[in-house]
């Protein structure tokens, strides 16, 4: 994988709800017009939230472009160890249809999330976040893509353009 071919995601497992349309338009719109710029695999780290968001994106776009790969980069096997069963099952099903999925750890340790994100941004040229403050993991990510030359488009500006925050 070359990472001009490459994209990441990055984002808070809460999403407002109200917003949840408009957020998977503005996704599903990027990630079209990275693929016609010849991005062809797509990294997510499987979480919950806007990670969950970005894989069902990219499995629905793999009708209209077979061509395309989504890749998981899980933190540890255990990651869904306090997750609600429907959470699981959403999270198995995307194991279930991604084309390939890693794992950064074996097991949960403090730092495999940060170790997992870092894998992600040094293997992509573009990241899609979605990052509403500069006081998380999310933040910590997409400064770290900032660092290391990675085009950042943040979903949460192109929603709430309009929005005084």
């Amino acid at each position: 994988m070359k990472r001009n071919e490459t994209c990441c995601f990055t984002g808070h497992r809460k999403l407002p709800k109200e917003q949840y349309a408009e957020i998977e338009k503005v996704l599903e719109k990027r990630i079209t017009e990275l693929i016609e710029k010849g991005v062809h695999y797509f990294g997510v780290g499987g979480a919950l939230g806007f990670d969950t968001m970005a894989a069902l994106t990219v499995l629905k776009l793999k009708e209209r472009y077979p061509h395309i790969k989504l890749i998981l980069v899980l933190p540890c096997k255990n990651q869904t160890a306090k997750w609600q069963q429907k959470d699981i099952d959403v999270y198995e099903y995307i194991k279930s249809k991604c084309d390939k999925y890693v794992y950064t750890s074996q097991y949960y340790y403090n730092g495999c999330m940060q170790k997992r994100n870092k894998h992600l941004v040094d293997n992509s040229g573009y990241c899609i976040c979605y990052l509403t403050n500069g006081n998380s993991g999310t933040a910590f990510t997409v400064n770290y893509a900032k660092k290391n030359n990675v085009v950042i488009y943040n979903i949460f500006e192109e929603t709430n353009k309009y929005n005084v925050q």
